[in-house]
């Protein structure tokens, strides 16, 4: 039986010795989007990981590198852990209090990009294992993660990486890369996330930009293309307007429906962090919001590039204009069907010369709310947190769960540290070391729970 009040003390005591682990890590940039840092970062996952016994391998795919690791435990259950060492680039810098990549502690909070999404997980979990290590000399389950550097542009190969090293990856169940608590501070536990098609629009009028009172009249602008272009994606109310975008969406069940009544309102919350004046379609909060928020498809704008944007005025006709635009994907909508769809669509507009380029994409991917495995991280959760773990069916975001559900066949549950003050893919990312450290008592009591099971 393990004696949970010593390993707890065990964690408190050596906090400093890990977070120390985990500034190191941020310090080293590893943004895929801008190819900046990503082997060096992978290898120094890896030498995390080998110094905890690991058997460690760094796997090539046609991308970033794996960091596959197993450590054998006193039962053969084997829980599969799933974290990512890329991060989302840090611009903009003059928005950041430090610089994002000077982890700094203030009031409690270490920021620092990448710092919640996705490093200080994996640096929390590791944690939790060299306790339980010193304590008992072994796990008590095997243990095999999966570390990825392609998770912030859409984990393009690791689908394929799954299928190719499916065997090597066998487990039972597998713990995601991140969580929340709420408001309140009452953890919560996402049984599925939304999947994404990333793409660019592209469009090139002319050979180089124009002065605008010689072309004005007479040349194409690549600016006005590109954003009537965009216009046709969706109308003002808020309905995607690709022929057949929504045939495969999936509407929640009735136990979704149950859940969602019961996950918190974030209505102030979303107001005061955002101050979000209105919803879309006059939403005012409640169940309906939360609905919407996780189980409606997305179209969003994310960036337009186009023409002269510096201080003072420059009059200038644009010969170039790029969009990026992210759909997010609800059950069952797969990223190769919308994208097909947008180029049908694009083309039957009459915007055949704006280029479509995918950028990445992931399905939605989903487990059973009341599956076993869900209900073992929530009870394990309650003691550490001091309130019952709320299990909401869906997330907003988007990873690779698919692949991990589909390939290998695991039941997947979150858990982690995330709050909504985080700042994940925003300037001055941060997290609480409180839940830091509880995310690491928790991870204790769910690797002891599961080997026992």
């Amino acid at each position: 039986m393990a004696d949970f009040v010593a390993l707890e003390r065990w964690l408190e005591d050596r906090l400093e010795a890990s977070l120390d682990e985990l500034r190191r890590l941020v310090a080293q940039p590893s943004v895929v989007a801008q190819s900046l840092g990503v082997d060096a970062c992978a290898d120094l996952v890896a030498g995390m990981l080998r110094t905890r016994g690991f058997r460690v391998e760094v796997l090539p795919t046609e991308g970033s590198p794996v960091v596959v690791a197993e450590r054998d435990g006193r039962s053969d259950r084997t829980l599969v852990i799933y974290n990512h060492y890329d991060v989302q680039p840090p611009e903009p810098l003059d928005l950041w209090t430090s610089p994002p990549f000077q982890p700094a502690l203030r009031d409690g909070r270490l920021y620092g990009r990448g710092v919640s999404d996705d490093k200080g997980h994996l640096v929390a979990r590791l944690h939790a294992i060299d306790a339980i290590l010193a304590a008992q000399g072994e796990l008590p389950c095997r243990v095999k993660f999966v570390v990825e550097g392609e998770e912030e542009i859409g984990s393009v190969h690791l689908p394929s990486f799954l299928a190719r090293e499916r065997d090597r990856l066998e487990g039972d169940a597998c713990l995601w890369e991140f969580g929340y608590v709420d408001a309140q501070d009452r953890p919560q536990l996402h049984a599925g996330l939304r999947g994404i098609c990333y793409v660019e629009l592209r469009v090139r009028t002319a050979a180089r930009d124009a002065h605008s009172g010689v072309g004005g009249s007479i040349f194409p602008n690549a600016a006005w293309r590109l954003t009537w272009a965009l216009a046709s994606l969706k109308g003002p109310d808020e309905r995607i307007r690709i022929p057949g975008h929504y045939d495969k969406v999936r509407p929640p069940s009735v136990r979704d429906l149950e859940l969602m009544e019961q996950a918190p309102d974030k209505t102030g919350e979303f107001r005061g962090l955002y101050g979000v004046k209105r919803f879309l379609r006059g939403l005012e909060g409640g169940v309906a919001l939360r609905v919407a928020e996780v189980f409606e498809p997305t179209c969003t704008i994310c960036g337009i590039t186009t023409g002269y944007q510096g201080p003072g005025s420059k009059t200038v006709l644009p010969a170039y204009a790029s969009a990026k635009v992210d759909f997010r994907l609800v059950p069952d909508q797969m990223p190769e069907d919308v994208f097909r769809g947008l180029r049908a669509h694009l083309d039957a507009q009459g915007f055949d010369d704006v280029e479509t380029v995918l950028l990445g994409g992931t399905g939605p991917g989903r487990t059973d709310p009341d599956h076993p495995f869900l209900a073992m991280v929530a009870r394990t959760a309650e003691s550490v947190y001091g309130a019952p773990m709320q299990i909401v069916p869906m997330i907003g975001g988007s990873g690779p769960t698919h692949s991990f559900i589909d390939i290998l066949d695991l039941p997947i549950a979150t858990a982690g540290m995330g709050y909504p003050d985080t700042r994940a893919h925003a300037p001055d990312e941060n997290i609480r070391i409180d839940l830091y450290l509880k995310h690491a008592k928790h991870v204790v009591r769910l690797l002891t729970a599961f080997g026992e099971s």
